[in-house]
């Protein structure tokens, strides 16, 4: 498996999920990523099945879903990324914001900051 940089991974799953190419985004993480809010680590999403299920539906759902990377910060093996996302199916807009947590090849942990 070839190694990726923090910032690697997480333009790759970026760039990914902005075409809507579900195989690709879900290659970017780890089997066993865990997805929680922030700050309480209250696990929200936990395994590489129930990620591809719950990012299937969402593209499915949303195919002019879009996001948009406003700033990136870099420490060690995490990525912090401000997004400003459009395109969601109700009309709405809004920004997300995701702290990655990686190793060598895969995102293992993600937190929404809510």
């Amino acid at each position: 498996m070839e190694k990726k940089s923090p910032e690697q991974l997480a333009q790759l799953q970026l760039d990914a999920y902005n075409s809507k190419k579900l195989v690709e985004f879900v290659d970017q993480y780890d089997d066993n990523i865990v997805v929680m809010d922030f700050p309480s680590n209250k696990i929200t999403l936990e395994g590489k099945a129930a990620f591809t299920e719950r990012y299937k539906k969402l593209f499915d759902e949303n195919p002019l879903l879009h996001a948009e990377l406003t700033n990136r910060m870099v420490k060690g093996n995490y990525v912090m990324d401000q997004e400003f996302l459009t395109g969601k199916a109700n009309g709405t807009t809004g920004e997300a914001i995701a702290i990655y947590e990686v190793n060598d090849t895969h995102i293992v942990k993600v937190w929404f900051i809510r």
